[in-house]
């Protein structure tokens, strides 16, 4: 299956991984954003530091605004394999087509990192 319209680049599974993992720190410590709308809202008012979008989204247009406003607000967004994984990553019993990490809390290192790798993989440098 061919990725989605919206994908802007390849994400590592390394990467990807750490995404899953800043946001269960940043759930148990910081402070983060489930779901398209609250995700959406967080972004608007530059409040998100990290955005995740999962790429088995149906219909994709549900996210597919998303790295574009990412990129007018110049905040860091990174795409993970799966929205079920992302669901269970930020705590919930449902699967999530995005989410967004507002206070880092402890993992503001690896958030650091992530955003560094993300930069480059925008750039085509891996």
């Amino acid at each position: 299956m061919s990725k989605p319209f919206y994908i802007k680049f390849e994400t590592p599974k390394e990467v990807a991984d750490a995404a899953y993992e800043a946001l269960q720190i940043a759930t148990k410590t910081g402070q983060v954003r489930k779901g398209t709308n609250e995700t959406t809202k967080a972004i608007e008012r530059a409040t998100a530091k990290l955005v995740i979008i999962a790429e088995n989204v149906e219909p994709p247009e549900v996210v597919a605004h998303l790295p574009i406003l990412c990129e007018e607000r110049k905040i860091p967004y990174v795409f993970v394999p799966t929205k079920e994984k992302l669901g269970t990553a930020i705590g919930i019993d449902v699967p999530a087509a995005s989410a967004c990490i507002t206070k880092e809390g402890e993992a503001d290192n690896l958030l650091k990192e992530i955003t560094n790798r993300i930069q480059r993989l925008q750039r085509g440098k891996q």
